[in-house]
């Protein structure tokens, strides 16, 4: 059995994977990258990437639908899902040659690509190889979750890993599941021409703001979507060339079964117990420093669990690199970590929620600003949505949320004002270009000085100074 000895070994190519293993190779450590399925993981091929592609081809076809409010035909829709799909996999293709084995390659990383387990707590074999490490990373990420449903194993369905196979639209697709995959898919699927009913046992998107969330709720009725929020299923059957889900009170009839449960670590057959690595269902164990209960071993991305997001496994390669190769004491803090359903209107946030300061005993005030009160808004006539921030009286921003057109990309001063520590007066007094929607984040942070700018001091002082002329 050949035996390789390195720095680095990283096992996933996803995305924490492959940064760390970027990273260490270009900063000339000798790296070893194992993958046993694709390069890019569950981002390029199954999650964000093919997502937001079937995302933009559904928002195509609802801006033909609506295009009458500009004075422009739209009648002639047409969708051929065939192309829709071709779509998808189009922009996988574009995209998956930064994340290929030839590039890594081409970085001096080594690429195993084979299953990696270990079989000791310095050592880790693939592919018939041994691999000893100074460092060994684990970034397996996640799989699709599955709940216990009576009769969901004998019945056909698909999950984020199989549902941008489609070629043709499913007629009515029934969706397990209120979180952002299921609003997201709900959406497009809708919008393509399916029928859709999104089933949620508690409440949609229920991580996030109820206000904001109300938004995108009322959007999605209005198009069509049918919600049943607060309902268990009790069973799922294939009858025929159809599928039901029956719940407490009734049974829906659907085409095509969609689950959207949520995601649980890939912490299989990896051999975490031979490499003496502390682990659950819930994931890898790591403290603030992203180390195992292996000292020589760290943990990215889903694997380690929530906040299952692209950019915070980005975030956490980060600290595994500055702990790894230069012993540094890097900590994670994902405090300013924003996080984005991209329904239409997108729904992002940032820190502490209304909740969320309340339940942690927080003095605040709520600052809000509406859409409908933008002229870029107004002009584009997507005045849905409202910016939303939670503050101290003293003006230090816990944290935000938005709700409307473009809100993923309005969220990031916010989460760069809270990641610097910048009070509220820095989004106020930003000069913005006019007209954007960027003007409503500016709105929202000058509403913290009405209070303070009308009272009757304010005032007095104003009457005062007029008589000096």
């Amino acid at each position: 059995m050949a035996e390789i000895d390195t720095d680095i070994c990283v096992i996933g190519a996803g995305s924490g994977g492959l940064s760390v293993a970027a990273a260490a190779a270009l900063m000339g450590a000798p790296t070893v990258l194992i993958e046993a399925d694709k390069m890019g993981g569950d981002c390029l091929n199954m999650g964000c990437v093919p997502s937001k592609s079937l995302l933009a081809a559904a928002h195509a076809a609802q801006a033909m639908r609506e295009s009458a409010r500009f004075g422009v035909n739209g009648s002639m829709l047409g969708i051929d899902f065939s192309k829709v799909h071709d779509h998808v996999q189009d922009v996988i293709a574009a995209i998956a040659p930064n994340d290929s084995v030839e590039r890594f390659e081409g970085l001096g990383v080594r690429v195993i690509e084979a299953h990696g387990r270990f079989t000791a707590p310095d050592r880790v074999e693939a592919g018939g190889t041994v691999i000893r490490a100074r460092r060994f990373v684990v970034a397996t990420g996640s799989r699709a979750a599955v709940p216990p449903i009576p009769g969901l194993d004998g019945t056909p369905y698909m999950t984020n890993e199989t549902v941008f196979d489609q070629t043709t639209a499913p007629e009515h697709l029934i969706i397990i599941g209120g979180g952002p995959v299921g609003v997201e898919l709900a959406q497009a699927h809708r919008r393509l021409g399916s029928e859709v009913t999104l089933i949620e046992m508690f409440t949609l998107l229920g991580s996030d703001d109820p206000e904001l969330v109300d938004v995108v709720r009322n959007r999605l009725r209005a198009e069509g979507v049918k919600i049943q929020e607060g309902v268990s299923i009790s069973g799922v059957e294939r009858q025929g060339n159809r599928i039901v889900v029956t719940t407490e009170s009734h049974a829906v009839d659907g085409s095509h079964l969609l689950v959207a449960a949520g995601r649980v670590p890939t912490v299989d057959d990896l051999g975490l117990d031979d490499g003496h690595i502390e682990h659950s269902p819930k994931g890898i164990a790591v403290d603030a420093r992203l180390r195992t209960s292996n000292r020589r071993v760290f943990a990215v991305g889903d694997v380690t669990g929530p906040p299952m997001l692209t950019h915070a496994a980005n975030l956490q390669a980060g600290i595994v690199i500055r702990n790894a190769l230069f012993r540094l004491p890097a900590k994670l803090d994902t405090s300013a970590m924003p996080w984005v359903t991209y329904s239409d209107p997108e729904l992002a946030q940032v820190g502490m929620s209304e909740a969320a300061a309340r339940a942690a005993g927080r003095d605040f005030r709520v600052l809000r600003w509406p859409f409908a009160e933008n002229d870029r808004a107004r002009a584009e006539r997507a005045t849905e949505g409202l910016v939303k921030a939670i503050v101290t009286p003293r003006g230090a921003i816990l944290g935000a949320g938005i709700v409307g057109r473009a809100a993923g990309e309005l969220i990031q001063p916010w989460a760069l004002a809270i990641g610097a520590g910048l009070k509220i007066s820095a989004m106020a007094e930003m000069t913005v270009a006019y007209p954007t929607l960027g003007e409503v984040n500016k709105r929202a942070a000058s509403t913290f000085y009405v209070p303070k700018l009308t009272g009757g001091r304010v005032r007095k002082l104003v009457k005062f100074l007029s008589w000096f002329g």
